[in-house]
């Protein structure tokens, strides 16, 4: 409990630390100044960043190397699995484009020889997802079983840093998630040390996520779940089984089920999903009735324009507007960018 409360202390004051750097001198881009490289408006109009995943991703690993209980070869595979993944994420936020989504989409445009930056992330984070299983290890007694061990290990990683990326849609859902699956894993002897640095910087920034004021994206997403997974590798060969058939059910539940609709439509999940948030804003009144035209038949007030699931429109929970918690849009500006495509 010592290491667990070290590290998790370690990895919010690094996060902490790491945010208030990044905001106070966004880093430019292509000789672009940081604001709009970083910048992102939401849909209430108000601006908000994406440096909110850098911080994170900064102060997981800085507060990951500090923190006391944690082997050589664990700590190389937590920096390989939150450093990778937050990388790919970054490229998918800052360059990536909306022409395809989910797996099936990028797999597809990459078959016909379009490389788009999901197909890119995809292989690049099952790539990282195995470099952090390898590093890693095992303590199978057999090649074979080693060898089994990597494969499942690397696809556990790799399978969490998509799913926690398609929870990644309203403000503080994805740190939520985080939080409440990073819980039990916090409190085995084995996963503890991996889970404390990134737990407690993710806790340090949901004030920013709930606020509205700062965003995780693909860059902060992937990350945490990458680092939840490697965490989740540290179980025995049953639970693992069991949560890969779990992330395997769900990140193909998600090309066809909207996860928001489930949220809102569940109330337990719901009222978890709103807590802390911001209020809802009223949606827009009826036109006036025009002569001969009933308006009062229409749904209007249903439509919940402030949070509508226009973002989540491709019936997988993914986010088809190519923004993230905060339903941002780009500032209009030069090059294609976005605040993040949590659809791989």
């Amino acid at each position: 409990m010592r290491r667990l409360l070290i590290g998790t202390a370690l990895g919010a004051a690094a996060g902490r630390a790491a945010y208030v750097a990044l905001t106070r001198r966004p880093p430019g881009l292509n000789g672009l100044p940081g604001d709009e490289v970083w910048g992102r408006t939401n849909h209430r109009g108000e601006p908000v960043t994406l440096l909110e995943g850098p911080a994170f991703v900064a102060g997981a690993a800085a507060g990951g190397l500090l923190t006391p209980g944690l082997g050589g070869r664990m700590r190389a595979a937590a920096l390989i699995a939150g450093l990778g993944s937050g990388v790919l994420g970054g490229y998918d936020d800052l360059a990536g484009t909306t022409s395809s989504r989910g797996f099936k989409g990028h797999l597809t445009a990459l078959a016909r020889g379009e490389v788009t930056s999901g197909a890119v992330k995809i292989l690049g984070i099952g790539a990282t997802g195995l470099a952090a299983a390898a590093i890693a290890g095992s303590g199978a007694p057999t090649r074979t079983g080693r060898a089994f061990d990597t494969l499942l290990n690397g696809a556990i990683v790799a399978g969490s840093a998509n799913l926690m990326n398609l929870f990644d849609l309203r403000p503080g859902r994805a740190i939520k998630v985080g939080l409440i699956t990073g819980a039990p894993l916090a409190l085995t002897s084995s996963g503890a040390a991996v889970v404390a640095a990134p737990l407690g910087a993710a806790a340090a920034l949901l004030p920013e996520d709930l606020g509205e004021r700062a965003m995780l994206g693909d860059t902060g997403s992937n990350a945490l779940g990458a680092l939840l997974g490697l965490a989740a590798t540290r179980l025995g060969r049953g639970p693992r089984l069991a949560v890969f058939a779990g992330l395997v059910g769900l990140n193909a539940a998600s090309e066809y089920v909207s996860f928001t609709k489930v949220i809102k439509q569940t109330p337990a999940l719901d009222w978890i999903d709103m807590l802390g948030r911001r209020p809802v804003a009223a949606p827009a009144p009826a036109p006036a009735e025009s002569a001969g035209t009933d308006v009062t038949g229409t749904d209007t007030a249903d439509t919940d324009t402030a949070d509508t699931d226009t973002a989540d429109t491709d019936t997988a929970g993914l986010d088809t507007a190519g923004s993230d918690a905060h339903e941002a849009v780009p500032e209009p500006r030069s090059t294609s960018t976005r605040a993040g495509d949590p659809t791989v």
